[in-house]
C-alpha cells in the first residue's frame, strides 16, 4: 500500500534520457520531485545550448523543479587524485558519483525529502554501474537504502522508500545492459519526445579532450577554470612548460578566444585575410610570439605566401606587426599537443 501523503524526492538529473525517465517514473506515482542538475567544468553540454535546454523544457512540461548546483573546486579536487581511480580516460566516475550523492543527501535533508532518485541502469557503464559498485558508491556517500533507481529497481535490493510504502516497487522497472530500446519504448509511453541522442555527457570520457587535460595538468597541477575552458576549442600548442598557443578553427572559436583574453595574453591575427584568432597565454618569452605568428599565418588564407604580416594585440590594442613565414610541418610536429604524443618536458603532477 503506497502512502499518498507528503512524499518528496530529490533526483539527480543529467538531462539525458535515463535520468529524465527516472523522474517521470516517480512522478507517475504522485511523488513531488525536486531535481538537481550538477555542473562541472567538463560538462559536454556547457557549450551546447540545444542539448542543455532539454532538462528545463521537460521540467516545465512535466511540472517538476530543477536546481543548478556547481561542483566547482570540489570536483577539481577529486579529479587531481581520485580515490577510486580513473575510467578509460580522465573520468573519475566513481568518485564523481559519490560527490554528487553526498550533495544530494544534504539537499534532501534541507528540503525535507524522503529519498533520492537516479537514472542509473545496471550494466550500462562498466566502471560505475555494476550492481556491487552501486552499493559501494551508496555506502561511501552515506546514502545506503536512500537511493531509488527506478529503471533497474526490480534487479536491486529493496530501498527504504519502497519498504515504507512511499513507492510501489511493482510498477518500477528491470532494465539492464547497454541497449536503449527499453528506455526509448518507455519514453514513448510517457510521451517524452525531446531528449538528446546517446553520447557521453562528460568531456573527460573523450580521448582527445582527456589528453589535453592531462597534458595541462602535467605542467599546471592546479589549472584555472579559464585554462580548463580553453581546452574545449581550437588547436593547442605547447611552446614551453608555462606558455601555450591556442588557435581558433572557425568563427565561433575565434569569438570564444577573444572573449577569454586577459591582460597578460597576446592575441594575433592576419588582417586582410581569413585568419584564426591566435592566443598566446602564460609566461610569454623567447620566440613564443614569433612561433605563434608563424602558426597563425599557417592556418590563415595567406598560408601560401612566402611572407605574412601578423598583427599582435595586447589589452585589445594593436601593438605591432611581425613578418613571418607560415609555419612548416616541422614546427607543427614540434609544438602541437596531440593524442599519443608525450609532452616534450614532463613535470610530475602533484599527488
Amino acid at each position: 500500500m503506497v502512502n499518498p501523503v507528503n512524499r518528496k524526492a530529490v533526483a539527480l538529473l543529467s538531462g539525458g534520457l535515463d535520468s529524465t525517465l527516472a523522474v517521470l517514473a516517480v512522478l507517475k506515482q504522485g511523488v513531488e520531485v525536486r531535481a538537481i542538475k550538477f555542473q562541472t567544468p567538463f560538462d559536454a553540454d556547457a557549450s551546447d545550448k540545444a542539448s542543455g535546454s532539454y532538462p528545463f523544457a521537460n521540467a516545465r512540461r512535466f511540472c517538476f523543479d530543477i536546481e543548478l548546483c556547481s561542483l566547482g573546486d570540489r570536483f577539481l579536487d577529486i579529479l587531481k587524485n581520485p580515490k577510486h581511480g580513473y575510467g578509460k580516460n580522465m573520468n573519475p566516475c566513481i568518485d564523481c558519483r559519490i560527490l554528487m550523492l553526498k550533495e544530494a543527501k544534504q539537499f534532501m535533508n534541507m528540503i525535507g525529502a524522503d529519498f533520492i532518485i537516479t537514472g542509473e541502469v545496471i550494466g550500462q557503464r562498466p566502471m560505475s554501474q555494476k550492481k556491487d559498485m552501486l552499493y559501494h558508491i551508496d555506502r561511501e556517500a552515506g546514502v545506503t537504502d536512500l537511493v531509488l533507481r527506478p529503471l533497474s529497481a526490480k534487479l536491486l535490493k529493496i530501498t527504504a522508500s519502497e519498504e515504507r510504502g512511499l513507492i510501489n516497487r511493482e510498477i518500477l522497472y528491470s532494465f539492464s545492459g547497454r541497449s536503449r530500446k527499453p528506455q526509448m519504448a518507455l519514453a514513448r509511453e510517457f510521451g517524452l519526445e525531446d531528449y538528446p541522442a546517446p553520447a557521453g555527457g562528460c568531456l573527460l570520457t573523450e580521448p582527445n579532450y582527456a589528453h589535453r587535460l592531462e597534458e595541462l595538468m602535467n605542467f599546471d597541477p592546479a589549472p584555472s577554470i579559464r585554462n580548463i575552458d580553453l581546452l574545449r576549442i581550437g588547436r593547442h600548442f605547447r611552446y614551453s612548460p608555462l606558455c601555450k598557443i591556442i588557435i581558433g578553427r572557425d568563427e565561433a572559436e575565434n569569438e570564444f578566444i577573444e572573449s577569454m583574453v586577459n591582460d597578460t595574453d597576446c592575441l594575433l591575427t592576419v588582417e586582410g585575410y581569413g585568419s584564426p584568432m591566435t592566443l598566446v597565454t602564460g609566461d610569454i618569452g623567447g620566440d613564443a610570439v614569433k612561433i605563434a605568428a608563424s602558426l597563425c599565418a599557417r592556418y590563415s588564407d595567406a598560408k601560401d605566401l612566402p611572407g605574412v604580416d601578423v598583427s599582435v594585440f595586447i589589452n585589445n590594442s594593436k601593438k605591432y606587426s611581425i613578418a613571418v613565414q607560415p609555419a612548416g610541418d616541422d614546427i607543427l610536429k614540434k609544438y602541437r599537443i596531440e593524442l599519443n604524443k608525450k609532452p616534450r618536458k614532463h613535470v610530475i603532477r602533484n599527488q
